[in-house]
């Protein structure tokens, strides 16, 4: 059984009142802890053994969930700072807030959810895992994507996306729903699909300007099994309709060649 003592043995004294358990789910006040100081901690609960934890009254703290490979769910209440869950490798964040730059940069696996906005480079070169955001993600998102042997990312954005989505894409798969788009509105966002040299980008509609070196293809029946599972499970963290978020036609966005820039370096 998780005791108190073998963990905070860990972490300065002074934050030995930040913790407490009831329940087999560990809370962790966050309030004014340096980054640092809280990723500690949180390494030494996982690291113990704790598969449930909340960390609260977060504020910017970066770097949460960096690199940690466990299976624990970890639920964070506030706005936590850039590059959460870098590295990661199988732990299920999920944020009841927004979340700032760089979500999920270079994640291995696990589950990232949050029930807000994200900002610029969310899915920076991951190569697993799934990241599902319910409202919007700032600029860049989904770049430098790549699938590593078995290992494919995933990205459903329920808002709209802002320049350069899925830029230098190699792999994986991203989804834009557009759910905050009024009848007729499309997203603003240009350079769509820049450099993309691999995966694909699906859109509930058309909605998107595409940048140079993409094309739109019809979705098979293939593409409509991946686009129903993500959204089902979509719908499932946020309390969506399944049958309304479906009641549109998916677009399916691909390069149109793995070397787009080979004209630039060669002859």
């Amino acid at each position: 059984m998780l005791t108190k003592p073998n963990v905070m043995g860990q972490i300065e004294a002074k934050y030995l009142s930040r913790v407490e358990m009831a329940n087999q789910v560990w809370r962790i006040n966050a309030e004014g802890m340096y980054y640092r100081d809280l990723n500690s901690l949180l390494r030494a609960v996982t690291c113990s053994g704790a598969m449930q934890i909340e960390i609260r009254n977060v504020c910017g703290q970066r770097y949460i969930g960096t690199d940690l490979d466990t299976d624990a769910q970890i639920d964070i209440y506030g706005t936590p700072g850039n590059d959460l869950g870098a590295f990661m490798s199988g732990p299920k964040l999920t944020i009841h807030g927004n979340a700032q730059d760089g979500c999920g940069n270079t994640m291995n696996d696990g589950l990232i959810v949050v029930h807000g906005h994200a900002g610029d480079i969310t899915g920076y070169s991951m190569r697993g895992g799934k990241i599902f955001v319910r409202d919007d993600v700032g600029y860049r998102a989904g770049i430098h994507m790549k699938e590593y042997q078995n290992k494919k990312p995933q990205l459903v954005i329920g808002g709209i996306a802002q320049d350069f989505l899925a830029e230098y894409m190699a792999g994986g798969v991203v989804v834009v729903l557009g759910l905050n788009l009024r009848e007729g509105e499309r997203c603003s966002a240009r350079f769509v699909g820049t450099g993309m040299h691999g995966g694909v980008l699906y859109t509930r509609g058309d909605i998107m300007e595409l940048g140079e070196g993409t094309k739109t293809t019809k979705t098979g029946k293939r593409d409509l099994r991946v686009i129903e599972g993500l959204v089902r499970e979509f719908c499932g963290y946020f309390g969506s309709d399944f049958e309304k978020v479906m009641d549109r036609r998916f677009q399916k966005i691909l390069p149109m060649s793995k070397r787009p820039y080979e004209k630039l370096y060669s002859q």
